[in-house]
């Protein structure tokens, strides 16, 4: 069984939890989450870290902070690729920010970078890009566009971590990003996220958004401005902004804590995968849009497929060897129940392309040469030279 993902926490990852859980009696946010965030800010190489408890959260929390520090205004719009995590859109939403949805290229899977600059009005504010599966997106032509127009960039590296633009990690190009530790991506906490910036004032709504907007969640060098500013409050439920509930915890700061002195070393095998991958489809590219770029930190193995009933072929023969697949992330978001009213799905051909003729596979610490040789050989049984597409049987090897 080849499982898009399997139990990536580490017996000495289990072990240093349950030792910590034998010698405290402090399990919600406290220590343990100032650790993790300090790590985190050093490998990822930014200033400040916020600790939540999932990248869903980080998008939520980042949008709502930058909205209220530069003074957004309802309904002001965010684009955001036709290709990428419910999530991402739905913060928006939540937001009272209006979402634009802009077609995707099939190079880097980022945003159609001539549609993008199309797609900007004067109630733009926001680029949101996604660095899908693990691949940067183009920095430089989205910086440029967001230049001209004056347009604030967020970037969401939550399938991305370690991936890097002009040798430069993402998620240090815009004014904050967000990552996520959920079970299947590149590290763990279990359920977890993060939110990254350089910008102090951004970090510290943060800080206080993720707890209810509570002042005393500040550094403590700053409670006494407030304790001055609000003398007839109790400082200890003094709320400077609206806020949620969204902290993590000690346990999964632990976890995160030990996971990351593994990411390297996760990621060096996905990319060693991931370039054995590309040997695999080298015979098959004609029928391919093969995505690959300098920096990548692959995520998962993509086949997007030209014609669509190659890829209902290989997908059934994957079923056949307990190879588990799925659609590339949430295929074209414009197809989807909840963002149908937005805009046409058939609007956005590239995204289509993703919806119908794509899907992937897992790749992690746990896939191996023969694991690799075993979808080799599927691949060439089905796309060999003795391979005939029947219009009955889309499977069919003679």
């Amino acid at each position: 069984m080849w499982k898009l993902q399997e139990n990536i926490l580490e017996e000495v990852d289990k072990k240093f939890l349950v030792d910590f859980i034998n010698s405290t009696n402090r399990f919600t946010q406290f220590e343990k989450v100032k650790k993790f965030e300090s790590d985190w800010s050093k490998w990822q190489g930014c200033f400040y870290t916020t600790f939540v408890n999932s990248g869903s959260s980080a998008d939520l929390i980042m949008l709502d902070a930058v909205k209220e520090l530069y003074g957004i205004d309802d309904g002001a719009e965010v684009l955001v690729p036709a290709v990428t995590w419910t999530t991402n859109v739905t913060s928006i939403v939540q937001n009272k920010l209006k979402p634009v949805f802009v077609d995707i290229n099939l190079n880097d899977l980022s945003f159609d970078y001539k549609k993008l600059e199309c797609s900007v009005t004067s109630k733009t504010k926001i680029i949101l890009i996604t660095h899908l599966i693990g691949i940067p997106a183009n920095i430089d032509k989205i910086k440029s566009i967001a230049d001209r127009h004056d347009l604030i960039i967020l970037e969401d590296c939550c399938e991305s971590h370690g991936a890097t633009y002009n040798g430069k990690k993402v998620g240090n190009f815009g004014l904050a990003s967000t990552f996520s530790f959920y079970w299947g991506h590149h590290m763990t906490s279990v359920e977890g996220g993060v939110i990254c910036t350089e910008n102090e004032e951004l970090y510290d709504l943060c800080i206080l958004k993720r707890s209810h907007g509570l002042a005393r969640e500040l550094d403590l060098s700053k409670h006494q401005k407030y304790k001055n500013a609000y003398p007839d409050i109790d400082f200890n439920f003094l709320f400077l902004t609206q806020g949620y509930n969204v902290r993590n915890t000690e346990l999964h700061a632990v976890l995160g804590s030990e996971q990351l002195k593994h990411l390297d070393r996760y990621i060096e095998i996905r990319n060693s995968n991931h370039k054995k991958f590309l040997d695999i489809l080298d015979f098959l590219k004609e029928k391919l849009y093969v995505v690959d770029n300098p920096g990548i930190s692959s995520f998962c193995l993509p086949f997007i497929f030209k014609d669509r009933h190659d890829r209902i072929t290989l997908q059934k023969s994957l079923d056949l060897h307990n190879i588990e697949s799925r659609p590339i992330i949430g295929g074209n978001l414009l197809r989807q129940p909840c963002f149908s009213g937005y805009a046409r799905y058939k609007d956005f051909p590239h995204a289509e392309i993703i919806h119908q003729n794509g899907i992937y596979i897992g790749n992690n610490q746990f896939v191996n040469d023969e694991r690799l040789k075993i979808l080799e050989d599927i691949i060439k049984k089905n796309f060999g030279r003795n391979y005939v597409y029947n219009q009955n049987n889309l499977s069919e090897i003679i």
